[in-house]
């Protein structure tokens, strides 16, 4: 269906990347995409600290899976109380249907937008928005900045389980070897990516959701030969609100990165 959303964004072409229109300005427009479900107690507090962070050009682009909570209407109130200090662009969708696909969406709407960068990071405050000025700082000479947990100087939160641990950086090793990845943390979701990078995927082509979807942009990012630059960040346990990551989904894995490998 063709129609545009509350932000005059076209549905169809967000769903086939788009493409920038606007005229060229000196201050590059940075779109950090927030898929949200259940996220009411945090995203005021990340949307006031994206502010502080004082970037030119930052804005807030919420993808909601109608979260129970009323975190949709929330992010509908915080548009207009930040109407003059950060733009906030909103898409409502009809239900729960994934982290992948909410991503590929915030993908789309943000390229036609107009963003010359796009940032993929949760909205829970497990990545610190802080190193967002890292990812800026290196995007220029990179296609895609990636915050990785395992390169020298990146960690995970000392309270992780043993259990949590070897998931996560099994998961990691696991991927790596079967795609042959270059990239130490294929499952972290903490990323900037150059609007052009972006546009030289085809993410129609991307169908993992949850946990594999980190794997298989990872491995798209290879296979199209960007350019990409790992810099360390600490992954820390969310403070409010609850997990979405569970040791079936982390173990469903392990079969579709193998589906991953076939369809490219």
């Amino acid at each position: 269906m063709v129609g545009e959303d509350e932000d005059g964004v076209s549905i169809e072409g967000a769903a086939r990347g788009g493409t920038a229109t606007d005229t060229e300005t000196a201050i590059k427009r940075t779109i950090v995409v927030l898929p949200t479900y259940n996220e009411r107690e945090n995203l005021p507090i990340m949307v006031e600290t994206l502010l502080g962070l004082g970037i030119p050009g930052l804005e807030v682009l919420v993808v909601d899976d109608n979260s129970p909570d009323g975190t949709g209407d929330l992010a509908e109130q915080l548009r207009a109380e930040y109407a003059s200090r950060l733009p906030i662009h909103i898409a409502h969708r009809p239900q729960k249907m994934g982290l992948g696909p909410a991503y590929i969406d915030g993908f789309g709407r943000a390229l036609a937008l107009g963003a010359d960068y796009v940032v993929e990071m949760d909205a829970d405050f497990q990545h610190d928005p802080q190193m967002i000025r890292e990812f800026r700082r290196w995007i220029d000479e990179y296609d895609v900045v990636v915050g990785s947990r395992y390169i020298d100087g990146g960690s995970v939160e000392d309270k992780w389980s043993f259990t949590r641990k070897i998931l996560s950086r099994g998961g990691s090793v696991y991927a790596r070897l079967i795609l042959g990845l270059r990239a130490h943390d294929p499952t972290g979701g903490f990323k900037c990516f150059r609007a052009s990078a972006l546009r030289a995927l085809d993410l129609t082509k991307v169908r993992s959701s949850g946990y594999t979807f980190q794997i298989e942009m990872s491995y798209a990012c290879q296979q199209a030969g960007l350019r990409v630059k790992e810099v360390p960040i600490r992954f820390i346990d969310r403070e409010r609100g609850t997990s979405k990551m569970s040791a079936r989904i982390a173990l469903e894995a392990t079969w579709r990165v193998w589906d991953i490998k076939r369809r490219y």
